[in-house]
């Protein structure tokens, strides 16, 4: 487990606004489907991170030991967790990227990490994607990353996956919805149905 620096911890190694960009084509040139499972995360409480073999999913409760759903940013209106932000995918590509640090700059959190294009033109809302034995599906909201990622990646990091124009490339990845309850585990196939 790395529990990486405090949120305000400044990172000196951040990647470039120039790196980025000649990155672009290389991250948008990840397969859409039959890929597999790179990393797997679990956040078991705020700032903490677990990397398990294996992740158990559910309708109902989201990533089992997982805290987001139990404090979620996206609600619905009676109050229950948002289910479209039950799971996160980020593309490899971008986390190697932008990660640099590994050693006292936190995981950004998401659940799973494949080699994935995950821009609207390859995954479309509404898109459903069988990993391991569980289906979960691409959800309208758009993950432009957050303050945190910012700190922990950079400012040029931050304003290349929320800038407009990229918007459809959905650079910062997917956010899904567990439509089949299932077990994911590292090298699962990733394929889209």
């Amino acid at each position: 487990m790395n529990d990486g620096p405090k949120d305000g911890a400044a990172n000196s190694n951040h990647v470039s606004t120039e790196e980025l960009e000649r990155a672009l084509a290389f991250v948008l040139d990840a397969p859409a489907t039959d890929t597999r499972v790179a990393i797997l995360c679990r956040r078991p409480a705020y700032n903490k991170r677990e990397f398990p073999e294996r992740l158990t999913l559910s309708r109902e409760h989201g990533i089992d030991g997982d805290f987001e759903m139990g404090r979620p940013w996206l609600k619905l209106p009676d109050g229950r967790p948002d289910p479209r932000i039950q799971v996160s995918i980020l593309p490899s590509r971008v986390l190697d990227l932008v990660w640099r640090d590994r050693d006292t700059t936190l995981h950004p959190g998401d659940a799973i990490v494949a080699d994935l294009n995950t821009s609207l033109d390859a995954l479309p809302t509404g898109a459903c994607l069988k990993i391991g034995t569980a289906v979960v599906q691409v959800s309208d909201i758009w993950n432009d990353g957050c303050a945190k990622w910012r700190v922990r990646y950079g400012r040029a990091a931050q304003d290349w996956v929320s800038h407009p124009d990229h918007e459809r490339m959905r650079l910062r990845g997917i956010l899904c919805s567990i439509e089949q309850d299932g077990e994911v585990a590292l090298g699962d196939r990733i394929c889209r149905l």
